[in-house]
């Protein structure tokens, strides 16, 4: 199922490739993300359907029954009900996790996600993307350059010495993984192929 953190983590993908700190679940897992906010809508509405977009077929049996603990709960009072939403909020967040093949490692404050991330959901909410498209192509144009410029500047000297030589290579594969990346990611490929590219600008393997 592709949803909306699916597509967060194409653009988390593409600032891996610029070394931009971002976490693997985007903002799934803040407190100012989407599926808290549709936790918050649930449990308002004291229905339980809003947040099972969220996780795959076999994790809703967990929530239904976490869903009705968590109303049965909160009814006792406000510090009841504080803990009964994070247990809710936890709860759900790790089996959206657990769906995308990634650890849980608590819930994040609101103000976590890294700004492209809140740049895409305003773009998302506006329904514009103009703006969006110019900022990641100003930060991928910026990160080729860099690093076409490093590799040419190492290569110079690339035959000089041994370190030398070792210098240029890992400019030049810093570069080839950085592009190979933004190609893949940019063709529209699943978000599983994206993940693999960004393990390899890390020197990671698939």
């Amino acid at each position: 199922m592709r949803n909306i953190c699916g597509f967060h983590l194409a653009l988390a993908t593409l600032a891996v490739a610029l070394f931009l700190p971002v976490s693997a679940a985007a903002h799934c897992d803040t407190l100012g993300g989407p599926v808290i906010a549709d936790a918050r809508t649930a449990l308002e509405k004291r229905d339980v359907t809003p947040v099972l977009k969220w996780l795959k077929p076999e994790y809703e049996p967990e929530i239904r029954t976490a869903f009705t603990k968590t109303l049965r709960v909160r009814a006792q009072g406000p510090e009841a009900r504080e803990l009964a939403d994070n247990y809710f909020f936890e709860t759900l967040v790790r089996l959206h996790r657990a769906g995308e093949g990634a650890p849980y490692t608590g819930l994040k404050p609101a103000d976590a996600a890294e700004p492209i991330i809140v740049a895409t959901d305003q773009a998302l909410a506006a329904g514009d993307l103009d703006g969006l498209v110019r900022r990641l192509q100003a930060d991928v144009a910026e990160g080729v350059r860099q690093r076409f410029a490093r590799v040419l500047a190492a290569r110079k000297h690339a035959n000089d010495s041994v370190a030398e030589g070792r210098r240029y290579v890992a400019a030049y594969i810093e570069l080839t993984h950085y592009i190979e990346t933004l190609h893949a990611t940019g063709g529209g490929e699943e978000p599983d192929h994206q993940a693999q590219a960004a393990g390899r600008v890390h020197g990671r393997a698939e």
